[in-house]
């Protein structure tokens, strides 16, 4: 990995990794840092730590947006030693303290085929469950700076958290926003996934930057325009259900194409009959 923290805001930086094109955002404040996700690998996270340390000397904190591998299998190299503080929400903490060799064997069979060397790298990875497990709301002090963790919702997963940065006007949606590609529907609840970004988009003024999971930061236009996406996409599979219609027709008029619409409509199924 050969990337490197670009401040996009008042001392709110954003570190895109280029080969699963995953966001790590690092909040500076007077003596402390905030680190949002920690990528896939042990190797990955250690050459985060070289780029967050070229920012800012000050010892970080760790947020996990949710518990899939791109976003926290780099726990144990950011804050195992020293120990830092790390936050999560309860779903994924508990997930990753109790279920670490599911998690990694998912993962490595999930990059097999397309990334053989991640994959092996990921079924020897150290995992670190988070410290911190958060509920519904979190308020944190980052050197003197107000940062809100939110849980808005079912969504992308059961235990998704969004990162809010007040004095800057920022918003760290992980993967319940996706810029790079359509979202992935695979562990997903997407007829409610409509309404965790709708309470995502209460936080937000005409002005807020927004970082996605993957891909570039976005305003807040794309992400309503992603929010109609899917609350589209989640009628069709209420309506679809209702009508006993197969997942592939839901799928075929999927606003995100038809192998995400399939997922999704699947998913959604699951959910409308209570086994999601």
């Amino acid at each position: 990995m050969t990337a490197r923290f670009v401040e996009v805001a008042d001392r709110v930086h954003v570190l895109r990794d280029p080969l699963l094109h995953v966001n790590v955002t690092l909040v500076v404040g007077d003596g402390a840092a905030l680190l949002v996700d920690t990528l896939s690998t042990a190797g990955q996270a250690r050459e985060l730590a070289e780029a967050a340390r070229a920012v800012t000397p000050h010892p970080w904190t760790i947020v996990n947006t949710h518990h899939h591998f791109d976003h926290c299998f780099g726990n144990a190299t950011l804050a195992a030693d020293p120990p830092r503080p790390v936050y999560a929400h309860a779903q994924a903490a508990a997930v990753l303290r109790d279920h670490p060799d599911e998690l990694r064997r998912a993962a490595s069979e999930e990059m097999r085929a397309e990334q053989p060397e991640l994959a092996a790298e990921l079924a020897r990875t150290e995992l670190l469950a988070p410290t911190h497990p958060v509920h519904g709301e979190a308020v944190l002090d980052v050197g003197g700076r107000r940062v809100v963790l939110h849980h808005p919702g079912h969504g992308h997963t059961d235990a998704d958290l969004v990162v809010h940065v007040p004095d800057a006007d920022v918003l760290v949606a992980g993967d319940l926003v996706e810029q790079s590609g359509p979202p992935a529907f695979e562990e997903s609840y997407p007829v409610q996934w409509p309404d965790a970004v709708a309470a995502l988009l209460r936080l937000t003024t005409p002005a807020t930057l927004v970082v996605p999971g993957h891909g570039e930061p976005v305003d807040v236009e794309f992400v309503r325009a992603q929010h109609a996406d899917l609350a589209r996409q989640a009628w069709l599979i209420r309506a679809g259900h209702t009508g006993s219609a197969p997942p592939e027709r839901v799928a075929a008029e999927s606003p995100f194409s038809a192998r995400p619409g399939l997922i999704a409509a699947r998913r959604g199924y699951a959910e409308l009959d209570g086994a999601a």
